[in-house]
């Protein structure tokens, strides 16, 4: 029938569009075997490149003051509930703080925990202004500590040439600063020799 002509032209067409590189004797073998099998070829799709996100550089962090505490805001009473999350912090990370515990341990996980929330004195220190300087520490930067004082003032300390001490559950710690010139994000990576000589 000519319906049927048609089809067979239709077909035999759409293939040869569909698969260009097959010839027409196959083609013919195929229609004959009754089993179509249509090729594709898609586009290569062009991968598009990523733009990475820039942060603010260390002026625009100075000119936009990310990091200052507003003078309203630096009062003892209000970073009190930061100390408390603190110390559970430590007690979650220390497995409690047991009488048992291994010294060495704790510090070792101290050395790397996050300080912001802790109360810390400056115990030793080159500088004899410094000495006695208790607080809860607010910022942690590479070469300094911000701490807030039960006087309600906002005290910068340097690390290096400072020892500073901090108690919790009758275990006291001690930071020499000069050994902890880190970020708190670079430290936690850090490996710390248990042993070495420390100096002011």
């Amino acid at each position: 029938p000519q319906d049927s002509e048609k089809a067979k032209t239709f077909v035999h067409t759409f293939l040869k569009r569909s698969m260009p590189k097959m010839k027409d004797e196959a083609i013919q073998d195929m229609l004959t075997r009754k089993a179509v099998v249509l090729e594709h070829y898609p586009k290569k799709k062009t991968k598009q490149k990523r733009k990475k996100t820039k942060g603010f550089t260390a002026k625009q962090r100075r000119e936009l003051r990310l990091f200052e505490i507003e003078p309203e805001q630096q009062r003892y009473a209000i970073f009190l509930p930061l100390h408390e999350l603190w110390k559970q912090y430590i007690r979650d990370l220390c497995h409690g703080l047991k009488p048992d515990a291994q010294p060495h341990m704790i510090q070792g996980k101290l050395l790397k925990a996050d300080l912001h929330g802790a109360i810390v004195t400056v115990t030793k220190s080159k500088c004899p202004s410094y000495v006695g300087i208790t607080g809860i520490i607010l910022q942690e930067f590479k070469h300094v500590f911000k701490i807030i004082t039960k006087e309600d003032k906002l005290k910068v300390v340097p690390k290096l040439n400072n020892v500073f001490s901090l108690e919790l559950d009758g275990f006291i710690s001690y930071i020499y600063g000069s050994k902890f010139l880190l970020r708190a994000s670079e430290r936690s990576a850090k490996k710390f020799k248990l042993k070495g000589t420390i100096d002011l």
